[in-house]
């Protein structure tokens, strides 16, 4: 049962998150080779004060 997790900053559409969990599963049959049904895509938000790049908090930029 492959997994795929991904971090996120918070702020997407439940229509982007399920064009991205259906993609990511789709690539993971094609190249995995496994039945989609047993693919699981978990998307883990974070609040935008809660995370930073460059020493930056995404709520800043």
């Amino acid at each position: 049962m492959p997994e795929i997790m991904v971090f996120a900053a918070e702020g997407r559409t439940v229509d982007q998150k399920r064009g991205l969990v259906k993609d990511l599963t789709d690539a993971m049959v094609k190249n995995f080779g496994v039945p989609a049904e047993s693919v699981t895509v978990q998307i883990v938000e974070s609040s935008k004060e809660s995370k930073a790049k460059g020493g930056v908090l995404f709520s800043d930029r």
